[in-house]
């Protein structure tokens, strides 16, 4: 184990944003050429059942390779997920106005940059409060399932809040998580290298997410199955827990 907290750390970490930033430009892309075209649309929700399981599958083979694939391969299907993930994500251009987006948007930013920062500086091992959060994702698909059928605009609510604060607080045990990653890994950078790759998409995950239930809940919109996919994904993603 190396302790460095100096520019390899600060080199590290700028990887990791630069590759959430580069993965949330391009589903970002997608989602407003998609809605924009309507050829792209008809395609799109002609084989949206298709394409839900095709990102979910993605997302499952990118976890399951997390320990054997090469730093290039991680980039690639960093990428292919996240430009499955702008196609699936691709309606919130039309049931929402663009301004609402935005305001959205920055107000989900600025959440997850302050539980990032709490992350990356506190001095307290976060890594006790994994498994509760992951329990907290498990009982909020459950209950996410049950209101697909239940249609209860009570529990939406309930569910919007409290997944927005479960995902917050994986945004604190993500960056805390990857600085004590750095600190074990710090003399490979082979490793290191996939390993940002990794944290890209676990912090790509939770600010969307964090996005979606700000919107649903502001937004006034009930996007039970967008929620719980997203959710699903996280799950998927953590092998590590």
């Amino acid at each position: 184990m190396v302790i460095d907290s100096g520019n390899g750390m600060s080199k590290f970490f700028s990887k990791v944003y630069m590759w959430m930033f580069i993965g949330l430009l391009v589903s970002g892309g997608a989602a407003y050429f998609t809605a924009h075209n309507m050829a792209m649309m008809k395609f799109v929700y002609g084989s949206f059942g298709f394409i839900l399981l095709l990102e979910l599958v993605v997302v499952l083979v990118f976890s399951a390779l997390r320990k054997k694939v090469s730093p290039l391969v991680a980039k690639i299907l960093f990428l292919v997920y996240s430009l499955i993930s702008g196609l699936t994500l691709s309606s919130i251009f039309i049931v929402y106005k663009i301004g609402s987006v935005g305001m959205v948007f920055l107000s989900a930013a600025l959440m997850f940059a302050l539980l990032a920062i709490y992350g990356y500086t506190t001095k307290n091992d976060l890594s006790s409060f994994g498994k509760i959060l992951i329990f907290a994702l498990i009982a909020i698909i459950i209950m996410s399932i049950i209101n697909i059928f239940v249609k209860s605009s009570g529990l939406d609510l309930f569910l919007c809040i409290v997944s927005i604060l479960v995902f917050l607080g994986l945004t604190a045990w993500d960056m805390n998580n990857l600085k004590a990653m750095y600190n074990y890994y710090a003399s490979d950078e082979k490793e290191l290298s996939k390993i940002a790759i990794y944290g890209a998409l676990d912090l790509y995950l939770d600010f969307v997410n964090i996005f979606l239930n700000l919107l649903s809940l502001f937004g006034k919109r009930n996007d039970y199955y967008s929620r719980f996919n997203c959710t699903l994904q996280l799950i998927i993603s953590r092998q590590d827990l």
